[in-house]
């Protein structure tokens, strides 16, 4: 974990200030393009609340998604060498980007106070971190478990790991990241329902915010959803685990 943390900011100008950097040059892209020349509304929760808080999860997702997604192409060298349980390495780099989000999230805490302080906004949940802390936990299970399930496959099949960059840039577009699940024509919603990451940013905006469209049945859906997909990705990880020494 520590070895990759630092690795991340070697050699560059300003370091560890990428993890707050980057957020807040996507922040600013969101602001202008989505909020400025498309005009999505984001309700009664100000723009730049809005769209750091899908920032800020997203991130954590596509990080932990992609990041684990090729443990055994990237650790072969290891792995060949000595035997140790395969999934330390996934969930070091897991807790890795959770030390990031971290960092983002208590950016995003302070914007917070700041428009509670100083504005006349006001966000009407009384349930607040506690469900904000709940959602981390199942994005980050749920970015693991498809992280060990493609760990898998990037280690039999190469090619695969451009699908997993294609897949989470086209993944990003059915999910309420920059902008609300009520502005989505119902007609077309069923498709955003389908996504499990959709109740979850609703719910995160929801407890943070107080605006979101989220309800218990959905939720449930996510909740069996990432712990389903975990077990398998467990399994597979395990099973497959010593096979795929041949073939990396």
């Amino acid at each position: 974990m520590r070895r990759d943390f630092l690795m991340g900011y070697q050699q560059t100008v300003l370091g560890p200030l990428w993890v707050l950097l980057q957020p807040i040059l996507t922040l600013i892209t969101y602001v202008l393009v989505f909020g400025k020349v498309i005009g999505i509304s984001t309700g009664t929760v100000p723009p730049v609340l809005f769209y750091l808080a899908g920032i800020v999860l997203w991130t954590l997702f596509n990080d932990g998604f992609t990041g684990t997604s090729a443990t055994f192409s990237e650790n072969a060298h290891i792995f060949s060498k000595v035997y140790f349980p395969r999934l330390l390495m996934p969930v070091a780099r897991l807790v890795g980007y959770l030390i990031s989000f971290g960092i983002q999230f208590g950016f995003l805490v302070l914007v917070l106070a700041y428009y509670w302080l100083f504005t006349s906004w006001r966000a009407p949940s009384a349930f607040g971190l506690p469900l904000a802390l709940l959602v981390i936990l199942l994005i980050s299970i749920q970015s693991l478990g498809l992280g060990l399930l493609f760990s898998v496959l990037t280690g039999k099949y190469r090619d695969i790991r451009f699908f997993v960059g294609l897949g989470t840039r086209l993944l990003l577009f059915l999910t309420p990241v920059f902008y609300p699940v009520q502005h989505v024509a119902p007609k077309s919603r069923w498709l955003l329902e389908l996504n499990p990451l959709t109740p979850l940013f609703e719910l995160f905006r929801w407890s943070l915010l107080g605006q979101g469209i989220v309800t218990p049945g959905q939720v449930l859906y996510s909740v069996s959803f990432t712990l389903g997909l975990f077990l398998l990705a467990l399994l597979t990880f395990n099973k497959q685990g010593d096979k795929l020494m041949d073939v990396v």
